[in-house]
C-alpha cells in the first residue's frame, strides 16, 4: 500500500477486517443452523430453527425484526400449519366445502415462507392455487428452508398445475387479472401497512369482483382488538361490510384485547356456518 495516504490505508484496513468479521459471523451462524439473506424487498431475513410449547421441531423466518412464518421440520408435519390463524384458514376452507370437496381456484396473496399454500395444495387436491409475493428471494428461502420444493416434487405440481407461483405485488395482480377464484386469502406481510390497498373500499370491491358466487375471502389483519393501533382493524371490517353481505372475525386471543394479535377476517356473498358469535354482518 505504499503511497497510498496513511488515512486512506487505515480505512482499507477496516473494511477487509469488517467484511473478514461478516464472513467469519456467517460462517458460525450457518453452523449452528441458522440462516441469514442480508437483503430482501423488506430487510434482512433469518432462518433459524426451535421448538414449539411441545418440543416438537419447527423452523422460523423473520423479516427486519418480524416473524413472518413458521413451519414443522419433520418429514410427517411439514406441510401441517403451525399458526392458529392458518388452522382458522383452514377450518374455513374445509366449511365453505373446498377441503376434498368441490373443485375450485385459490388466490393466496403473500407467499413468506408458504405455510397456506403448502396446506392447500397437501389438504385440497381439487384446489388449484396461485401464490403471489412480492419478493423473489423470499420465494427462494421459501424453496430451499421451509420445503417448497419438496412440495413442488411430492405433488407433481408442474405437471398438474395444482400451483402457480407468481412474483407481483399482490394488489397490482388482483387489479390485472380477469380470474374469478374460488378463495382469496390475504396472508401479506410488509411494512407497517401489510394490508395496503386491500384494507380500503376500493380493495375489498375488487377482492368481491374477483370472487365466484360461492367464494370466500380470508384476511389475516394483524391488530389489538381494542385500542390504539385498531384503526386497520375498523378500516378492514369497514370496507369488507359494505362490500360483503356476510363478515366475519375470528380474533386470535379475545381474553387479550389489548394485544395485538392475527385475527381472522371472514367475508362473502354467502352465510357460512360459523359460530353466531363471530358475526360481525
Amino acid at each position: 500500500m505504499q503511497g497510498i495516504p496513511a488515512p486512506l490505508r487505515i480505512a482499507i484496513i477496516v473494511c477487509i477486517v469488517i467484511d473478514v468479521v461478516f464472513v467469519v459471523f456467517m460462517v458460525v451462524l450457518r453452523k449452528r443452523g441458522v440462516y441469514v439473506k442480508p437483503h430482501t424487498m423488506f430487510g434482512p431475513a433469518l432462518v433459524f430453527d426451535s421448538q414449539d410449547d411441545d418440543g416438537v421441531p419447527i423452523r422460523l423466518l423473520n423479516v427486519n425484526g418480524k416473524y413472518q412464518s413458521v413451519s414443522y421440520v419433520q418429514d410427517s408435519l411439514k406441510y401441517r400449519l403451525v399458526c392458529v390463524y392458518h388452522r382458522y384458514f383452514a377450518q374455513i376452507v374445509d366449511i365453505a366445502g373446498l377441503q376434498g370437496g368441490r373443485e375450485g381456484r385459490a388466490l393466496v396473496i403473500g407467499g413468506g415462507g408458504y405455510s397456506f399454500p403448502k396446506w392447500l395444495v397437501s389438504e385440497c387436491p381439487n384446489l388449484r392455487t396461485t401464490v403471489v409475493e412480492i419478493d423473489p428471494k423470499i420465494t427462494q428461502i421459501a424453496r430451499d428452508h421451509f420445503f417448497l420444493n419438496d412440495l413442488i416434487r411430492d405433488y407433481k405440481t408442474e405437471s398438474t398445475g395444482r400451483l402457480d407461483l407468481v412474483t407481483d405485488d399482490g394488489w397490482g395482480y388482483l387489479q390485472h387479472s380477469d380470474q374469478r377464484f374460488d378463495l382469496i386469502v390475504n396472508d401479506a406481510f410488509g411494512g407497517r401497512k401489510p394490508l395496503g390497498p386491500l384494507k380500503t373500499d376500493e380493495g375489498a370491491r375488487a377482492v368481491r369482483d374477483h370472487l365466484t358466487e360461492k367464494g370466500v375471502y380470508l384476511a389475516n389483519v394483524i391488530a389489538p382488538l381494542q385500542g390504539r393501533g385498531r384503526e386497520v382493524l375498523d378500516e378492514s371490517l369497514a370496507a369488507c361490510r359494505d362490500a360483503f353481505e356476510h363478515v366475519y372475525l375470528i380474533p386470535e386471543a379475545p381474553e387479550s384485547p389489548e394485544l395485538t394479535g392475527d385475527n381472522v377476517l371472514v367475508a362473502s356473498r354467502y352465510a357460512l356456518k360459523i359460530q353466531r358469535q363471530y358475526v360481525v354482518k
